[in-house]
């Protein structure tokens, strides 16, 4: 017998009278004294099936139909029998209620009956207790009941399309009330449900043909919510993967990718859509496109559908190095309109090589209305005091006393290969690309390009990689460029000679617009010699570089800076600058952007500054109209700018 609650004595669980009801003699005291003592008469519940009734035990009944051979009787829905005319004791007419024993069950299905007539009784309710099946393994034609939470409700043209998670997958749910009305509208996304039906074949994917889609009571419930966030703990646990490379610096960040990695997975395992911004070059692709693939492979495998990671998961590149407003408005309206549309959860938004700093806190208080989850991986220097309290993870290698030399591609592979170690042959090369990308002098560099250079790829191949994957990024904009980003990172690519030649093609394109952006700016360069002995080198780029076309403002300053760097051998900063933004470049030079930015703010309130970035490479705006008072105060704190010959690499620009 499954669970059952005790009802009143003589009485059914709604506390309508039962035949006989009244039969027990003496006070409710008395009769309480000797409750134990009387027969048990079991009220099943209208779901219940046989698996939940017994041989010999007794049950309350309703007459469905009257034979010569004796009257047909209900027990719930799904458990009816026969009463024979030699058991009856009695007249009996459709609608009429009884005691009966459950005798027999027949090799054939049929259920046999005798009517009873107990003096006193105490009434038991029992409520269904399915046999309940994991979503993993199911195959077509399994008739099941699943139990889980309602994590997407999607009105068709045709069906109501709910989709149900447990701990093992989400299976994709189709209740029929008629063309386009919504079935079931009590159940909402969020609601534990019992859902029973046939499992059938739809478009490469399994999708439950529903019978039966109950809210579990309140207590139940709840009951099953904590079986159920316990084994998504259990299964979001990350790959037992050590990082690519020995590097003691990076074990705590490592730590911390390990709790990022648990959370992205237990939002795929709780259907979750995931929303992914990040900074549109190098190093932000060469982190993004891992995530990407590690998510997506996650997502197909939980739902058992290659369609589900296209609904589920949206990367999107942002040019600023931080979260603007008018990213965060799209996202947010994305958001809003699936949820209307198509019954989805709220997504949860990972950043990628940005999101770290204070410019960030307004888009994240924006979504915090709607209480979407956010997770930063960025190594910009952060304002961890500013943005923590609205992210739910954060990684960054500041917080361990590194510094941007580890950068953002570095950490997401590693990210990646948590989620799914599968991918790591394929994104050996990844960390070399990112590292080159971003100029960065970091001690496991070596190791990254020796790993890189036994998967295949030679310096020069990483260095045109990174070049190739700067140019797509411009000229896509704000837009995913899926394909042709995979393919040119060679990652997630099915045609490694496709892959060869749009590197070669992107790359010699990318190298051509440089020098012809370099010829056209280099006569108007301004140099000046510091008191520090740095070279302060200035530029104009709304006068006199090449706009709206490849390089960006930022490559531009970036590629003049290399060249200078290279052709006097001493410290270096690059100013190029336009009409509200200025980009900065230094090389063995402290500069400390994100603090000149404070010390801006404080000194000219009405400049209206922001940005931010390393401690020698950054970009800020301010108002049109008083850059010259915001280009000279910076002038004068790099004059006043400690030599540092540990900082005399090139890192790359973030535009």
């Amino acid at each position: 017998m499954s669970e059952n609650t005790a009802g009143d004595s003589g009485t059914r669980g709604d506390s309508s009278p039962e035949p006989d009801a009244d039969a027990a003699e003496g006070t409710v005291e008395d009769r309480s004294e000797r409750a134990d003592d009387r027969p048990t008469v079991y009220d099943l519940a209208p779901d219940c099936t046989l698996e939940d009734a017994d041989i010999d035990a007794l049950y309350h009944a309703e007459v469905n139909g009257v034979v010569d051979y004796g009257v047909f009787v209900d027990l719930s829905d799904a458990v009816s029998g026969l009463v024979h005319e030699s058991n009856i004791d009695g007249d009996y007419a459709v609608g009429d209620r009884l005691i009966v024993r459950l005798t027999e069950v027949k090799e054939n299905g049929d259920v046999a009956f005798d009517d009873v007539d107990p003096d006193d009784y105490r009434t038991e309710t029992v409520a269904h207790e399915p046999t309940v099946s994991r979503v993993r393994g199911l195959t077509p034609g399994d008739e099941v009941t699943v139990e889980g939470e309602v994590v997407q409700a999607k009105q068709t043209g045709g069906p109501t399309i709910f989709a149900v998670a447990d701990a093992s997958g989400v299976l994709s749910c189709a209740a029929f009330e008629s063309a386009g009305v919504r079935a079931y509208p009590e159940v909402e996304v969020g609601d534990m449900v019992h859902v029973s039906g046939t499992i059938e074949s739809r478009e490469n994917a399994l999708q439950l043909e529903v019978d039966s889609l109950k809210r579990l009571p309140d207590e139940r419930a709840a009951e099953a919510r904590e079986r159920f966030e316990a084994a998504l703990d259990e299964r979001a646990e990350p790959a037992d993967v050590d990082p690519l490379v020995e590097w003691e610096a990076f074990e705590p960040i490592h730590e911390d990718l390990r709790d990022l990695a648990r959370l992205l997975r237990r939002t795929v395992l709780a259907g979750r859509p995931i929303r992914v911004r990040h900074h549109a070059d190098g190093d932000g692709m060469c982190a993004a496109i891992p995530v990407q693939l590690a998510v997506e492979n996650l997502i197909e495998e939980v739902h058992g559908d290659p369609d589900a990671p296209r609904h589920l998961f949206k990367r999107l590149p942002s040019k600023a190095p931080y979260y603007e407003m008018e990213d965060v408005t799209r996202d947010l309206n994305f958001a809003l309109e699936g949820r209307a549309r198509h019954g989805q959860k709220l997504p949860f938004l990972l950043m990628l090589d940005n999101g770290s700093t204070e410019e960030d806190v307004p888009a994240y208080e924006n979504l915090a209305h709607y209480d979407i989850p956010i997770a930063a991986v960025d190594h910009h220097h952060p304002d961890p005091e500013a943005v923590e309290p609205l992210l739910d993870a954060h990684v960054n290698p500041y917080l361990h006393g590194e510094d941007y030399r580890v950068t953002t591609g570095m950490m997401c592979v590693e990210l990646a290969r948590l989620v799914d170690p599968s991918l790591t042959e394929e994104l050996e090369h990844v960390p070399a690309v990112a590292g080159l990308s971003d100029r960065s002098k970091a001690e496991a560099m070596d190791d990254y390009v020796a790993l890189a250079e036994a998967a295949g790829y030679d310096e020069s191949d990483l260095l045109d990689i990174g070049e190739a994957l700067d140019y797509a990024a411009h000229w896509l904009r704000y837009s995913e460029g899926k394909t042709l980003v995979n393919d040119a990172l060679n990652v997630g690519c099915d045609d490694e000679a496709r892959h060869e030649e749009l590197v070669e093609f992107l790359s010699e394109r990318a190298e051509r617009d440089v020098e012809r952006q370099l010829d056209a700016v280099n006569d108007h360069v301004e140099h000046e010699r510091l008191a520090s002995g740095a070279h302060l080198y200035r530029i104009d780029l709304d006068e006199y570089a090449h706009r709206f076309t490849y390089p960006a403002p930022g490559k531009t300053t970036g590629e003049l800076h290399d060249a200078k760097v290279k052709e006097t051998g001493d410290p270096v900063i690059t100013i190029g600058y336009g009409p509200d933004f200025c980009v900065l470049r230094s090389d063995g030079v402290r500069l400390d952007i994100p603090n000149m930015v404070t010390e801006l703010n404080e000194e000219l309130p009405e400049a209206g500054v922001s940005g931010g970035g390393h401690l020698v490479v950054g970009s800020i705006k301010f108002v049109k109209g008083r850059r010259g008072e915001v280009i000279e105060a910076l002038v004068e704190k790099m004059a006043g700018a400690e030599i540092d010959e540990a900082l005399s690499s090139t890192i790359a620009l973030d535009d």
